[in-house]
């Protein structure tokens, strides 16, 4: 215990004397005991459901370790995740790997280091697993519609019911075991029903496999929990009430076991992104605020104004009235907010902070390396 805690006063990053404390801003602000209360939390509400952290979402190694140690297992969907996560103590039969297309030598890696248990969503990866990773299990992600989330990940994977039960079958066919069904209802999903339709799409699968005499037993529920975003949510409760009833209706007595892959949901709220003011500059009837953060630099789930962070300023006080918030590098893409300005005090100036709560995922791990010269952002462990 004692060694964790010395590990949590550690900084990842550079200092300077010029932000409060000598600590240099942009930063993100990281409590890993809150996330590991949320990583409880989503326990208490999923009983009986395996919670495998999603490490793209912040994959900091004194994050990784306390939620190892707590019992977390793990989401990875690169060589770097899955050996940062047994670098963490975690055991890689913990591991679902969770990215449906995926390199060659991605896969023969993974299943090196024991991983056995793949995501994939067509026949041409179901075979690289089988060449690749012979003996595997697979589950087949699912497409769904993202309805009702911030950031809907609705395109770009996943398959239709009856493409989920041919792969499963071509699965069985060479050799790997069609282990069960995946899907994602988008992340920063508010509306618990979202779960219902697609638990409803997997069932089907599962019985259209038995029918042909295979035994799915494994369904990955994705992730989705919120956080404490601009906006409401329901409480984590309704998802967990949601989700038990949805299964309990679809499966009756075949329920299969069930994970869920939580990324935003135990590390959102547990970080807090902390910018300076380098500008306040009024441009025709607009006042627009210029943090030394953007969406190159930390901020990248505010394209499109997808992901509302919400706001302090704890240095300045007073009547707000609305702005553009804009981020430090000559890019014009790298404005936050405009289409939907924010309000802060009128009063802000240049030097002034402004922090960006729950902010403690996919925001250090999509920092662009070296873009117009400025640095990934850096972890202060609180």
């Amino acid at each position: 215990m004692t060694s964790t805690l010395e590990q949590r006063r550690t900084v990842t990053g550079p200092k300077t004397s010029d932000a409060p404390g000598g600590l240099v801003t942009p930063r993100l602000e990281l409590d890993v005991a809150r996330a590991v209360e949320s990583y409880d939390a989503l326990t208490q509400v999923l009983p009986g459901t395996g919670i495998h952290y999603a490490v793209k979402a912040n994959p900091h190694p004194v994050l990784l370790r306390a939620l190892a140690a707590t019992g977390s297992r793990f989401d990875v969907a690169s060589p770097a995740e899955t050996e940062a996560c047994l670098a963490a103590g975690a055991v890689a039969t913990d591991l679902v790997y969770s990215n449906p297309v995926k390199r060659r030598s991605d896969v023969a890696a993974a299943a090196a280091a024991g991983v056995g248990l793949f995501v994939v969503d067509s026949p041409e990866e179901t075979r690289k697993v089988a060449e690749t990773a012979p003996g595997s299990a697979v589950l087949c992600r699912l497409v769904t519609s993202g309805e009702g989330s911030d950031w809907p990940l609705s395109r770009k994977y996943g398959c239709s019911t009856d493409q989920g039960v041919a792969v499963l079958r071509d699965a069985a066919r060479l050799g790997l075991e069609p282990a069960g069904v995946a899907f994602h209802v988008g992340s920063q999903q508010r509306d618990p029903l979202a779960w219902r339709a697609p638990i409803e799409a997997s069932a089907r699968v599962f019985s259209a496999l038995r029918d042909q005499g295979l035994h799915p037993r494994l369904l990955d529920l994705g992730g989705g929990f919120p956080a404490r975003h601009e906006g409401a949510a329901p409480a984590l409760h309704r998802y967990g009430a949601a989700i038990e009833s949805f299964l309990t209706r679809s499966f009756g007595g075949y329920r299969p076991e069930t994970l869920v892959e939580p990324g935003r949901g135990v590390v959102g709220d547990a970080g807090t992104v902390v910018a300076s003011v380098v500008a306040v500059l009024q441009r025709g009837d607009v006042r627009w605020v210029y943090l030394d953060c953007g969406v190159f630099t930390g901020l990248v789930e505010t394209l499109e104004e997808a992901i509302r962070y919400r706001l302090s300023t704890p240095g300045a006080t007073g009547r707000t009235g609305p702005c553009v918030l804009a981020g430090p590098t000559c890019d014009s893409a790298d404005v936050m907010y405009q289409h939907t300005p924010v309000h802060l005090p009128l009063a802000l100036a240049e030097g002034d902070e402004l922090r960006l709560e729950s902010a403690g995922a996919y925001t250090t791990c999509y920092s662009t390396v070296g873009f117009n010269g400025f640095d990934p952002l850096p972890t202060v462990l609180v």
